[in-house]
């Protein structure tokens, strides 16, 4: 017969807890929690260090997902008000955080900067964050959705960027491939309330498993060919910036992530890239995004069907694309 494991019920059972264990080993904090989604574990952790310091207002980068992709969640379910910090195009520095004129009760750092081609601080700056926040009784959040992503770059441990932060926020499907979910990690006091305000928020279903599993198996899968991915999109970023009017922002890639941005109209681009496609069946975009008449960009991310395209086949799309974006100019 068969060894069966029960399901998981409202948040609780042997599938879910072996997992959220695993993540708090690798983590190395004192407990995490499964969320259906990064959205509902954000909020709630926002809105724990806010209820702590009764104080109802946070900080982070104006390009933050809370700030342009929740639909004002934060300030209309919580009330919390967002201070801004550092300009749109580059990311928040330590200067950033000393010259606050407000009192916040936690300041949240994503890493890395998706909007911005996922750009990154330097490990240096994120230790001298880590210190002032916790000698102001700022509490610091990670955005750490693509955390694993990040190792490679700054050659530390999960634990040791883990360690820098109050509260850690890792995502489960993005670079590591599950179905959907998210880890929320902290000590004991705080996820054990953010276990409350996941149930405040509907977010107990009454099971997790498919997800759970799915993270679990993909975790193990991926967790140690984060590095493999980083190297490719450090090769794939270079045959971008052989092409003409194309340049990629990192220049070199800090992450398995990162923009590719043209110099021409998405109208003049979108038909080049179908026809190499066809042409060659290698995809470079499903969404080109529109920034000007003049110009555009969208998001590359490098996983495993990099490493499957031949070489030879890769030169003959870039070298496609450079000659078809020097007609343009013609």
């Amino acid at each position: 017969m068969e060894d069966k494991l029960e399901t998981d019920m409202y948040g609780q059972g042997a599938i879910i807890e072996a997992f959220e264990k695993k993540m708090a080993s690798y983590l190395r904090k004192e407990k995490t929690v499964f969320f259906p989604s990064g959205t509902m574990a954000q909020q709630i952790a926002l809105r724990i260090w806010c209820d702590q310091k009764n104080l109802k207002k946070v900080a982070y980068h104006p390009l933050s997902h809370l700030e342009i992709h929740e639909e004002d969640g934060l300030k209309k379910l919580h009330l919390i008000e967002p201070v801004l910090l550092a300009d749109e195009k580059r990311v928040i520095t330590l200067e950033d955080v000393t010259s606050m004129n407000e009192d916040v009760a936690c300041l949240l750092l994503e890493l890395p900067q998706r909007e911005i081609g996922g750009q990154l601080p330097d490990y240096d700056t994120l230790e001298a964050i880590s210190t002032y926040c916790r000698a102001k009784g700022i509490k610091l959040h990670l955005d750490g959705a693509r955390l694993l992503e990040v190792l490679p770059f700054y050659n530390k441990t999960a634990a040791e960027i883990s360690n820098l932060f109050d509260s850690v926020y890792v995502s489960v499907y993005k670079g590591i491939g599950g179905i959907a979910g998210a880890i929320l990690a902290g000590d004991q006091v705080f996820t054990e309330e953010s276990k409350k305000w996941k149930r405040r928020h509907g977010g107990d279903l009454i099971s997790l498993y498919p997800y759970v599993i799915s993270a679990a198996y993909y975790f193990n899968l991926r967790v140690n060919k984060m590095e493999q991915y980083y190297n490719d999109a450090k090769e794939l970023a270079s045959f971008f910036n052989q092409c003409d009017t194309v340049e990629t922002k990192p220049i070199v890639p800090v992450s398995n992530m990162f923009h590719v941005h043209l110099d021409w109209s998405k109208e003049k681009v979108a038909p080049i890239l179908i026809a190499i496609m066809e042409d060659t069946g290698i995809g470079i975009t499903n969404h080109i995004k529109e920034i000007s008449a003049k110009s555009c960009y969208f998001e590359v991310s490098v996983g495993d069907l990099y490493a499957k395209i031949p070489k030879e086949t890769l030169r003959n799309v870039f070298d496609k694309l450079d000659v078809q974006l020097r007609k343009i100019g013609e």
